[in-house]
Order: C-alpha cells, then structure tokens, then sequence
C-alpha cells in the first residue's frame, strides 16, 4: 500500500491525502507504515529492555546455583558478580530460579481437595457429627455416627445438649452394636471432639482419631451430606412438634435408609447389603436381569415379524441372511437347477446375471 500511494503520487497530480480518501484508510495509519516500511512487523510488541537477561545469562545462573546448592539467592547475586559469571540484581536472579522451581525446595504439595484412601471393610471409618435440628421453634442437637464404607447409620441420638461427655455415650452405644469393630474415628474440631476427656475415651476403646482441616467441612462430606439428607427428606416433610414425635420420625427414616433406600455412592444398592457382603451378588444379578430383558424384546420382535408375514420363516435368532455362509449362498447359485444354472429372462427378453440373483429365503 505504501508503495501503491507513493508510486501514484509521482505519477499524478492527485494528493497522498486524496488516495488514502479514494481506498478508505486513514493518514494516521498511513504514517505509521511509512516509518515502520522496510522493518519487521512489530506492533504492540515487547520492546527490549537493557536489563533483560539473554538466555546464556539464565542458563548461566541455573548452572551456578546447581553448582552452589545450599547458597541463598542474593549470596549467589554477589557471587556471579565477584566470578565475573553474570552481572544482575538480587531481584533479578530470584525470578529466575523461581520461574525454575528451585527456591522452595522442601514445600509439599498440599493435598487438600484431593480426598483421601478410602475404606475398604465396614467399620474401618467411623464418622461423627453434630447437627441443629429445629423442632417447634426449639433447636435440639442431633449426633450421628456414620460407616464410612457402607454409608449406614451405626448410632444416632437428640438431645436438648451434646457436650463431650454425651458424644462419648453415643460411641459407646455404637461401640455396643459393633463390640469388636476398632475403626478410626473421624470428626471436626468441635470443642466435644477436642477435649481431653474424648481423647482419653478414644485412647481407652481401642480407636483411633482424625480431625478434619478447619474450615474445611468436605474433608467430612460423607456425614455433611447425610444430615443435609434426613433434614430435607425427614425433619422438614415432618414438621414435628415435639421430640418425642422427631426421635419417632428419625428411627423410621433411618431404618428406611440403611434396609431400604439405594445408595448412590455404593452403586444405588442398600448399605445392609453393603455390611453383609452383597453388593457384588446384587450387581451381577441386575447385568443378568438386563441381558436376560434384551434377549425377551429380541424373540419378541422376531415373533411379531413372523405373524407379519404368514407362511414365512424367518432366520434364526441372532443370524442374518447378509451374514449367512458365504459358501451356501456359492452352492446356491452353482446348483444344478434351471433357476441358479441359467442366467434368467426378464420379460422384454433381456438377461439377468447369474451374479445378480439374490438369495431368498425358503417358503
């Protein structure tokens, strides 16, 4: 374009002005290009600085603090410059090796939000919690204890209070349905779970006990979600007015839950059939009823085609006639019958291919 305008200039009387008009392009973008003419394209791109470092310099630094591994890195800053290797600033060498990952050399990766090892028999987590519940104006606490493996309601309990020593009443109750269980106890940082007294209740029973991070109520999901779960299915629908009514509607909820209700976490089966050992049985016979369903609608399909069409039978169930034996279809059309043997007459007197029959089957 600039050679365009320029050339056309020369040649006429017209302005650069007036050319730009005529091909719609403004003299600001014009001047532009005129100064940038004969360089590479450049725009809005870094300008460099003097106090960039080339790449020999990084790799330099890189080399130096490899050879210099306990050295700090303004000390290796000072260095460099005394061994005339690379001449920058502190600030300057610390963004290079944290672009390479060498300054935190003992920092972990938290593992936080990436869950933990599951269990894999009942009883091995046990998880416990706390919960409001609000009954005709009044909040009461509900504690339950929770098989981390099966997802079943071990113990539950409501109580106008649940201090230390009511939580330890509640384990023990759960202690007493399962008296050789040994699980780990799992609970947040609640000032029941915290005190001493808990901790020596634990220490006595043969367990074990984890906290959750503070603040961090995923890390106890499992229990989280199962009281999201009575209070929206139960609690709410309910609305009992008293306690005695509430504990009513709590038992039969969580006898519904742990005999009844499908499981989405253990593959939509019954945590019972999880304690017992059923899943897998119970899985293997659903794949079995689905199979067995799709071979029924199979012969049924295959039973309505052949009242569809009367004094025809059909192929075999599973078989069909595109994928019959390719020798069968050979000796068919190679026989020695007048229909296979001779190529066959249309009616204006013209001649089919014997490649052409099609196979038909049998009436």
């Amino acid at each position: 374009m600039v050679d365009f305008v320029r050339k056309w200039t020369a040649a006429t009387d017209v302005t650069s002005k007036q050319l730009l008009t005529w091909v719609g392009l403004w003299s600001s973008t014009f001047s532009n290009w005129s100064r940038s003419y004969g360089r590479t394209y450049e725009h809005n791109g870094w300008v460099p600085r003097d106090h960039w470092l080339n790449e020999e310099e990084k790799q330099a630094i890189l080399k130096f603090h490899f050879d210099h591994p306990l050295e700090g890195y303004r000390r290796l800053t000072y260095m460099m410059i005394d061994a005339n290797i690379v001449a920058c600033s502190a600030g300057t060498v610390y963004r290079v090796l944290s672009s390479a990952g060498l300054l935190r050399r003992n920092s972990r990766k938290s593992k936080k939000g990436t869950g933990f090892q599951q269990p894999l028999v009942a009883h091995e987590h046990w998880h416990i919690d706390i919960s409001y519940l609000n009954i005709a104006g009044t909040f009461y606490f509900m504690a339950t204890v929770l098989d981390g493996f099966s997802r079943s309601v071990v113990h539950w309990d409501i109580r106008e209070k649940m201090e230390e020593m009511d939580i330890e009443v509640v384990l023990q109750k759960a202690r007493e349905r399962y008296p050789d269980a040994r699980p780990r106890i799992i609970s947040d940082n609640g000032p029941q779970f915290i005190a001493k007294d808990f901790k020596h209740f634990v220490r006595l029973c043969g367990m074990k006990h984890v906290r959750t991070s503070p603040y961090y109520p995923q890390s106890n999901g499992k229990i989280e979600r199962y009281h999201r779960t009575i209070k929206s299915q139960c609690i709410r629908p309910l609305s009992p007015l008293s306690l005695e009514e509430a504990k009513r509607g709590v038992a039969k909820f969580v006898e519904d839950y742990n005999t009844v209700r499908l499981h989405s976490a253990v593959g939509y089966v019954t945590p019972q059939a999880m304690l017992e050992g059923r899943q897998q049985a119970i899985l293997e016979e659903r794949d079995r009823k689905v199979e067995e369903a799709r071979m029924l609608r199979a012969q049924s399909r295959a039973t309505k085609r052949q009242k569809a069409t009367p004094g025809c039978s059909d192929a075999p169930l599973g078989i069909s006639y595109a994928n019959s034996n390719a020798a069968e279809d050979r000796a068919l059309l190679g026989s020695n019958s007048s229909a296979a043997s001779s190529p066959l007459t249309n009616i204006r007197g013209g001649q089919h291919e014997p490649s052409l029959v099609t196979r038909v089957p049998a009436h």
